[in-house]
């Protein structure tokens, strides 16, 4: 029998956040800070609008855009954080999380040998989507002691005449980094000069910790050039709930709705439902979460201050890089011997490019208790490391 499966597909990695997951689930007294997913449950108005949908029979098919009633919050969520006004009808599509929104956005902006600038370390699906939609991934290895911004000349060096499209993932996992106003407005005059457009991850938005999140969207000129990305899942602790958004100009929002169409129909209906309560009453449930976050954030670059673990100071989303190169070991290798020697898992720095050697990502999105017993063991395991 002949090879059937795809070379495109069969050459693409599995991801390396979930080869440690996996592991770890199976390990007795095992504390895994290796997973982005809220500890907090999704608070009780969302849960509640949730079974009263599903009370009122509302099990049904919505548009493929998603409901009326949720692109209209989304609209006013964008507008009353960012001042940018879209279109519920025809600028914005409810996907099935911010994965599918990035996928089938690609998908419906690249041709064939089209490339696409991917600043790394960064989120793991970004790489594999260009690849499955046809494009050319171009790299651009972020800096620890730029703060793992894109700078100017770093895009500069990487545009040719074949970029489509800049993927540009802030705040930033698996770093924690931000890009501040005045970061944006030149990589916005660039764009708008060499006539690329922008696929903006803002998943991690309402989760910052020295100011308020500005999106690229908000700058001149940026709206029509942009693919906003963002969702559910991290700022209401609604990751099961698998719902996602994209804001875009209503030509791409067309075609991306067209293959949402085909491949998935629609978001699921229950969810929608929840997230419209999301968006009109939950800020001061992403604000509670917030603080608590941003405590963890500080005790963790404490922690890693006093046992001399280098690592700069995240100001997004819930995850610190600290540096192990002083180990001359492997991130891979780091990674595994924690889990093997002390049972807590971290995900190696290569699991989000090649830039990512002599780092690992631990996410704080866990309990101060489960945080405080993993540090102990990682201060256990980098004492015994340097003897």
């Amino acid at each position: 029998m002949r090879n059937f499966l795809s070379d495109k597909v069969t050459a693409l990695k599995p991801s390396g956040i979930r080869k440690f997951f996996d592991i770890v689930s199976e390990m007795k007294d095992a504390i895994s800070l290796g997973v982005g997913e809220p500890d907090f449950d999704t608070p009780w108005h969302i849960r509640d609008e949730g079974i009263y949908a599903l009370e009122r029979g509302r099990t049904f098919y919505t548009s493929n855009a998603g409901l009326k009633e949720l692109r209209e919050e989304i609209s006013n969520y964008i507008k009353r954080t960012q001042g940018v006004c879209y279109n519920p009808d025809n600028e914005i599509l409810v996907t099935v999380g911010g994965s599918e929104a990035i996928d089938i956005g690609l998908r419906a902006i690249i041709n064939p040998g089209d490339e696409v600038i991917i600043p790394q370390p960064s989120y793991v699906s970004y790489e594999p989507c260009a690849v499955l939609a046809g494009a050319k991934p171009v790299i651009i290895n972020l800096k620890a002691e730029n703060e793992f911004r894109l700078k100017p000349d770093e895009l500069l060096n990487t545009i040719t005449d074949k970029t489509k499209i800049l993927i540009l993932p802030y705040p930033n996992n698996p770093t924690g980094a931000i890009m501040e106003r005045e970061d944006l407005e030149v990589i916005a005059k660039i764009i708008k000069e060499k006539d690329i457009l922008v696929m903006s991850d803002e998943i991690y938005a309402a989760l910052t910790y020295k100011d308020k999140h500005v999106s690229i969207v908000s700058l001149d000129g940026m709206k029509e050039r942009t693919i906003l990305i963002n969702g559910f899942s991290k700022a209401y602790a609604m990751t099961g709930w698998r719902l996602g958004y994209s804001c875009a100009p209503k030509e791409i929002t067309a075609q991306m709705t067209k293959i949402h169409q085909y491949a998935i129909m629609c978001a699921p209906t229950t969810s929608q439902y929840a997230a419209v309560s999301a968006l009109k009453k939950g800020d001061d449930d992403v604000e509670e979460m917030r603080q608590s976050y941003n405590q963890r954030r500080r005790f963790l670059l404490n922690a890693f201050k006093e046992m001399e673990l280098e690592c700069f100071e995240p100001y997004g989303a819930f995850y610190v890089f600290p540096c192990i190169k002083e180990f001359n070991m492997s991130s891979e290798e780091f990674a595994t011997k924690l889990l093997m020697e002390e049972k807590v898992a971290v995900v190696p720095g290569t699991a989000f490019g090649a830039c990512g050697e002599g780092f690992v990502r631990i996410s704080y999105a866990y309990s101060l208790e489960n945080l405080k017993e993993a540090l102990s063991r990682i201060e256990r395991f980098v004492h015994r490391l340097r003897g």
